[in-house]
């Protein structure tokens, strides 16, 4: 059995305690001869271990390295495995697919001892109060849910890399509105402004990065000018000079993490709970950063101004299918206002419709493009006018609003013909956009569940209201010669 370096330590110790090999040996788990060699040696076995400096195994690209090291010498780049099946197709007898490992550990080798110089990262000393850095990061990982429902989303996450005191917001995607939202959350939360803000070449604050120009965005130079910040961006594909932020986005999301399984639950009643329970675990972690905090305050500007308003407007028209159409999405307003023009004010995760000023509606806002929100409830009335519509109808999909109703829609168009299925159908919904939805959901499911072909009638002898029946009362004759005769005795 080899001898370890912790059975020679143990040996040197016994040996200082009483000096006798026979016994130290013992107790170190070795014989005495071996305990004999390790005392007059003075050495662990691993500094008596020589370097090897010859082959266990011929090397199988002895032949071909002398070609495979000229083209890596004016490639670098080239991977094993693009090599290793440039040799495969030349010589395929030769090389089997288990000697690639031995061809990536001769190419790291080489890239070590005679490749080219690797680009250096220089750590950078940060002053108080110079910078806000601000990033995105994913925060699906935290698996979060909003009342049972997964909720998908992101954490505009900003710090102050002198003392790493950081703050974050939940949002859906990279936009303005959430960049303007979240930066202006940290401010306020400190009440003083740093010398600049830098950013990472996302669209939310910079643009035509095909040219390789990093101009910024009107409405974000806006957002800094309005708090007499200068905006900065990091070098195109260079991740490592916003590194503070993003070494903090993974450091944020493993507290929180720590935090929700302490809470044990990652279920939330509504995201604005949700978001304060995030509040109160960044207040959590920011107390540990106080003294450094403290520097940074005493030399940041005071915060002077008011906050900006967390939404831009657009000027749209409704379309004759009761539509708008705001950043390359589609969303259903009421059909009263079909080809008026509107105003429209865009939040991160909403969008608000106004006309007149006067407040319309409010519907959550798409991510992505050529999505669409579509509300059976604005289109309905026509549509029961006009079910021919129904068959070929674009949003068709969106005027299921549950499992429930697409089901009963099935079984009355196996029932019946086409035309027939879709008005029934539609008489349904329109029902639903009277009454509650909930209510005339129950309904179809109780008669799903006893076997019977959901129907407009059926549907409404189900939800219709109780009729309220009103007692008989009798009508007392009241007799009025008593208050006579009270105001005869008054009057004496």
């Amino acid at each position: 059995m080899q001898t370890t370096n912790a059975q020679v330590r143990r040996l040197m110790e016994e040996l200082q305690k009483h000096g006798k090999v026979g016994l130290s040996a013992m107790r170190s788990g070795m014989s005495r001869n071996t305990g004999t060699k390790y005392k007059k040696l003075g050495k662990l076995p691993s500094e008596l271990k020589k370097p090897r400096d010859w082959r266990t195994r011929p090397d199988p690209f002895a032949e071909d390295w002398p070609e495979l090291e000229s083209r890596l010498r004016d490639a670098p780049e080239l991977e094993a495995k693009t090599l290793f099946e440039v040799l495969q197709e030349r010589n395929p007898d030769r090389y089997e697919p288990g000697q690639l490992r031995t061809l990536q550990r001769r190419l790291k080798q080489w890239r070590a001892q005679e490749g080219p110089p690797k680009e250096v990262f220089f750590p950078q000393e940060h002053r108080p109060g110079e910078a806000m850095q601000t990033d995105f990061t994913w925060a699906t990982s935290l698996a979060v849910t909003i009342v049972g429902e997964p909720f998908p989303h992101m954490l505009c996450h900003s710090v102050l890399p002198y003392s790493n005191w950081g703050w974050a917001t939940i949002c859906r995607s990279e936009s303005l509105a959430a960049i303007k939202r979240g930066f202006q959350a940290a401010l306020f939360r400190i009440g003083r402004v740093p010398k600049f803000h830098q950013t990472d070449n996302s669209t939310a604050a910079t643009h035509d990065l095909a040219s390789g120009k990093r101009g910024f965005n009107a409405d974000y130079q806006a957002l800094m000018d309005h708090f007499g910040i200068e905006p900065k961006t990091i070098q195109i594909g260079k991740k490592n000079q916003n590194g503070d932020v993003e070494a903090l986005n993974g450091a944020l999301k493993r507290r929180l993490d720590q935090h929700l399984q302490l809470r044990g639950s990652r279920d939330f009643e509504s995201v604005e709970i949700y978001e304060r329970w995030l509040g109160e675990v960044l207040e959590k972690t920011n107390r540990l950063r106080r003294k450094r905090m403290a520097e940074e305050l005493a030399v940041m500007r005071p915060l002077v101004v008011e906050r900006l308003v967390e939404y831009t407007e657009e000027r749209v028209r409704v379309t004759s299918w009761s539509t708008i159409r705001v950043k390359h999405n589609t969303y259903s307003v009421p059909s009263r206002l079909k080809d008026e023009w509107v105003k429209v004010r865009l939040y991160e995760d909403s969008l608000q419709v106004l006309y007149g000023d006067k407040h319309q509606l409010t519907v959550e806002r798409l991510i992505g493009r050529n999505g669409h929100s579509i509300d059976y409830r604005h289109i309905i009335w026509s549509l029961v006018r006009k079910p021919g519509a129904f068959a070929r109808y674009r949003y068709r999909e969106a005027l299921f609003p549950s499992l429930t109703f697409r089901r009963s829609y099935d079984l009355i168009r196996a029932m019946t013909e086409e035309r027939k299925a879709d008005l029934e159908y539609l008489r349904i919904l329109h029902l639903a956009a009277s009454t509650m939805e909930s209510d005339v959901e129950a309904a179809l499911e109780l008669l799903l569940e006893a076997g019977q072909t959901p129907s407009s009638d059926g549907v409404k002898a189900l939800v219709a209201p109780e009729k309220t029946e009103l007692p008989e009362l009798e009508v007392q004759h009241v007799d009025l010669r008593g208050y006579d005769a009270l105001l005869g005795e008054v009057g004496a």
